[in-house]
């Protein structure tokens, strides 16, 4: 234990983040024999080294203070100053602590996320000693189209003509697999080396070439999007909603967008919602800019990650493309946000700090003064009715770009009709008209594996997972029973555990199926699934996706991954195989979530000169949802479903909070909940400006052998509902049955299940 200072020197007091989840600052000395001047280097944002019972833990500097609750004698002096360096600026920092308080989340755990995991440790140097790829003497003096039979081959030496040098990770956003980068070296093409410094002074930097910021030119714009360009004003904050029809050319806008942010010397910061588009949104503005780019995602090590986010926290990158964990990234020159797919629920964090990375970008655009353009085919309500009010500027693209035109979406009642493991005549047929014309066929089934679940056709028993309430899905590569939901597996049974009959047959359809009768089908043509099962190596998206982006006739069969984003100009024809299954969910966001996915696939057909036909399979063609949905459009859906939630006062009318409690014994979790409604009510009652309802269970009750309940806390006053979470979360933490359920809360919930 140190001693305190003298009584004619005032306490150095360092107030800091930790990574646990108590919702609670922690003060330290400050570190042993540390000279009394240092602490004029210190500031809020930079890390310490500090004993936390018998460990040790890196925090972050909030505050230097001079006074503290704790008696002096009882704090312990942290271990070290790691550097002056802040792992955190003063407006990242400030963006935390916001969120923080908003989200009512310990400010560790915000910090925690912001941070890559290298920094948690306390680790700051860029690697070394990171090999790179360079042209052999042999590779600089090969003919040009001597690969034109090996096109990614040729787009990697293209790649390392242009930029002399290229780390790995920088060749992965080319999407070029190790198998090419093997077959280049076994040539002799290309070679390994480590060179004598992460970046020589004679090396090029990557995507550097003569201060120019285009390599390609841009394309010509029409009306609409030159119009929706001109609005867009670089210069301060703003929100601007790119609402535009699949196809019709975001992606453009966005570039010639950035374009001019980096005519002003400043970094524009891409989000988009999934991995899986991370390297197709990299490759296309890999091909138009001639700036340094940094990708943040899961995908990357950490090594990768800390460069990245180095990168641009220095400014080499002057565009940072990412998931939703980019939102944190630091930018020393900040000047535009985008976040395409505004409306996916990726962007909402469902575990742990559960922050909107697209309700964030609003808060730090606005901070920082620069625009943010949100992105989408299909917005969520939330920003739709933003938009109408306006607090967001909305631009409209009606028009598909180019001579695309929107395809035809034709419903074909499947009610009476002899399906083919889930597929109609007319749909095979369809199918086999498109493969003659040497066209490609999507094919959507938003359920992977198998089929859904293993039924005894004698006594009717069904695969139930023991740990959930939902049923086992049947997989056959490998064959298995899995619980999508917690993520327990078990063999597949031979007998009934019931009545112990052979008869178990696969009951409904999933990718896994619906591939297997597709290659029966169609026997001479490539039947490529994608889902999150087929595509669980690096790289594998890029590798399965390469026969479709050479053009050759085939059929892809895939859930929702396949619905975001990607571009398949080959592509003609739509099959939607269980449209009804958002018909009749519990979520009041339920049938928003449908028509979404609906149109986000639908989109896929048709994008370049040839004409797109969607099949949409449903028992319930005259359901009035899915009528004006596709003859009337998304918009004309989402002004209903927003009249319907004003009168039932739902969000974005109102404010909606959900608490959560689960636990192993479900009268446990119930009595939790029970005395957080009592608590909250007394501090603040019931009315017409907050109310309450449940406790609930949720809708999925029993998950991972945990009982689940919900309250919903719903208000038309904002900081209303923030002053009473913020109160009621400190007395929760203070109850004595804290430490006897897993509870959390959850602002702006997405997820209701």
């Amino acid at each position: 234990m140190s001693q305190p200072p003298p009584q004619n020197q005032p306490p150095r007091i360092l107030s800091l983040a930790l990574p646990t989840p108590l919702r609670r600052r922690f003060d330290y000395l400050a570190p042993a024999n540390s000279p009394p001047e240092q602490d004029q280097d210190w500031q809020p944002g930079q890390l310490f080294r500090v004993p936390f019972g018998n460990q040790s833990m890196v925090g972050l500097l909030l505050e230097i203070k001079s006074h503290t609750d704790i008696p002096i004698e009882k704090l312990r002096p942290a271990t070290e100053w790691l550097g002056p360096e802040q792992a955190l600026d003063d407006e990242q920092l400030s963006l935390c602590l916001w969120a923080a308080d908003y989200y009512q989340c310990p400010i560790g755990d915000a910090i925690s996320t912001a941070l890559p995991a290298l920094l948690r440790q306390g680790q700051w140097q860029k690697s070394q000693h990171e090999p790179r790829y360079r042209l052999t003497t042999e590779g600089k003096g090969l003919p040009e189209g001597a690969l034109k039979r090996a096109r990614k081959q040729a787009v990697l030496l293209s790649a390392l003509q242009q930029h002399n040098n290229l780390s790995r990770a920088e060749i992965d956003t080319l999407e070029i697999s190790s198998t090419i980068i093997k077959a280049l070296i076994d040539r002799g093409l290309i070679e390994t080396y480590i060179p004598e410094q992460t970046k020589s002074e004679n090396a090029e930097p990557f995507c550097i070439t003569n201060n120019q910021f285009l390599k390609e030119k841009p394309l010509d714009l029409n009306p609409e999007q030159l119009t929706a360009l001109q609005q867009i004003q670089v210069e301060s904050f703003a929100t601007y909603l790119l609402d535009g029809t699949t196809g019709s050319g975001k992606t453009e806008i966005y570039l010639q967008a950035i374009e001019r942010c980096l005519c002003d010397g400043k970094q524009a910061l891409v989000l988009v919602p999934e991995i899986g588009l991370t390297p197709q949104t990299l490759s296309r503005f890999l091909r138009r800019f001639n700036v340094p780019i940094a990708a943040l995602h899961s995908g990357l090590n950490d090594r990768e990650r800390l460069d990245a986010w180095m990168d641009a926290k220095n400014g080499t990158a002057k565009i940072i493309i990412g998931t939703r964990s980019a939102i944190f990234t630091p930018l020393k020159n900040p000047g535009m946000i985008i976040l395409d797919e505004e409306h996916d629920l990726s962007f909402k964090q469902q575990e742990g700090f559960r922050y909107s990375a697209r309700d964030l970008a609003v808060v730090r655009a606005h901070k920082l003064n620069i625009p943010l353009i949100l992105g989408s085919a299909t917005p969520s309500l939330e920003t739709l009715h933003n938009a109408q009010q306006k607090r967001y500027q909305h631009l409209r693209l009606t028009q598909r770009a180019g001579n695309a035109k929107p395809p035809q979406i034709h419903l074909l009642d499947i009610r009476g009709q002899q399906l083919d493991e889930g597929l109609s005549p007319l749909t095979l047929d369809s199918i086999s008209k498109t493969l003659n014309r040497n066209e490609q066929v999507l094919v959507f089934l938003n359920r992977r594996g198998y089929a859904p679940t293993l039924e005894c056709q004698d006594c009717g028993w069904m695969a139930d997972c023991r740990y959930c309430d939902a049923r086992m899905t049947l997989h056959q590569s490998p064959a298995h029973l899995h619980c999508h939901h917690c993520d327990h597996q078990r063999g597949i049974p031979k007998n009934c555990p019931n009545c112990k009959s052979s008869r178990l047959h696969p009951l409904g359809q999933g990718t896994e199926r619906s591939e297997e009768t597709l290659r029966q089908a169609f026997p001479n043509t490539p039947v490529i699934r994608i889902d999150r099962d087929a595509t669980r190596q690096k790289n594998s998206l890029n590798r399965l996706l390469e026969p479709v982006h050479q053009g050759d006739p085939c059929i892809l069969i895939g859930t929702q991954m396949l619905a975001k984003g990607h571009h398949f100009p080959n592509v003609t024809l739509v099959v939607i195989l269980d449209a009804d299954a958002g018909l009749f969910s519990t979520d009041f966001r339920g049938i928003e979530r449908m028509g979404q996915l609906l149109l986000q696939v639908a989109g896929r057909a048709g994008r370049a000169e040839k004409n797109g036909h969607v099949i949409v399979q449903s028992l319930h063609i005259d359901h009035p949802w899915l009528q004006t949905l596709t003859h009337s459009g998304y918009h004309a859906m989402g002004e209903l479903i927003l009249k319907e939630r004003l009168k039932q006062q739902l969000p974005p009318f109102r404010h909606l909070a959900l608490l959560r409690a689960e636990s192993k014994r479900p009268e446990i979790a119930l009595e939790f909940l029970r005395l957080a409604l009592s608590l909250a009510q007394k501090i603040q009652p019931s009315s017409s400006e907050l109310n309450y309802l449940g406790p609930l269970p949720a809708m999925m009750e029993k998950r991972g052998d945990r009982f689940r309940y919900q309250l919903h806390i719903n208000s038309n006053q904002r900081k209303l509902l923030q002053t009473l979470l913020s109160k009621l979360a400190l007395e929760l933490e203070a109850s004595a049955l804290n430490h006897r359920v897993r509870w959390s809360i959850d602002v702006d919930a997405q997820d209701m299940s």
